[in-house]
């Protein structure tokens, strides 16, 4: 009890005193928030034949019915990025293979690149952004992807590719996922 008359009454000299106040330090950025250092990419809509600027396109109508549909958000703060995925009308309870890539989706299916890379080096699911889902009943699902690096500025990736079977997770064949059935291009938000 004295302990705590003591701190009071030193607390209070020193106010008196006109001891100058510490200023409160404001709190570091949340990523996404408003004002927050980092970058909003998105896109997609209804998967629809390539055309010249489409922005969701289905390579494969088999896997890709018409209708379908595809949605991509991905945000990045100074240190961490989260990119969701939403899909709808796909076949019904199947696994698809999906991860970022470098380029905008165009009328060939290679046209978006390779798997955007954080850090240019190898294929993993701590180096690369990989959104592997499994479709409800109805063709639907969603996949969310969380990575402890941030995307870089000038560097981003410009498209979400849908595959066809999932993600070799090990060995040589790390990465791969089979033939391209959809694309959707990102844009900065």
């Amino acid at each position: 009890m004295r302990v705590l008359v003591a701190l009071v009454a030193v607390g209070l000299l020193s106010v008196a005193c006109g001891a100058p106040e510490v200023a409160p330090q404001p709190a570091a950025p949340v990523p996404g928030a408003p004002g927050a250092t980092g970058v909003r990419l998105s896109g997609g809509g209804t998967l629809a034949a390539p055309a010249p600027k489409a922005s969701a396109v289905a390579y494969n109508v088999r896997l890709a019915p018409p209708g379908a549909s595809a949605t991509l958000t991905a945000e990045s703060g100074a240190v961490l990025a989260t990119s969701t995925l939403t899909v709808g009308g796909l076949l019904p309870d199947r696994t698809y293979g999906a991860h970022l890539h470098v380029n905008p989706c165009g009328a060939k299916p290679e046209d978006a690149g390779p798997h955007y890379q954080h850090a240019h080096s190898h294929a993993s699911a701590d180096n690369e952004v990989w959104l592997d889902f499994t479709t409800d009943a109805h063709g639907a699902a969603t996949a969310t992807a969380k990575q402890d690096w941030a995307f870089i500025p000038g560097r981003l990736p410009r498209s979400l590719v849908i595959h066809a079977k999932p993600t070799t997770r090990t060995g040589a064949e790390a990465g791969t996922a089979g033939p391209r059935v959809a694309c959707v291009t990102l844009a900065e938000r």
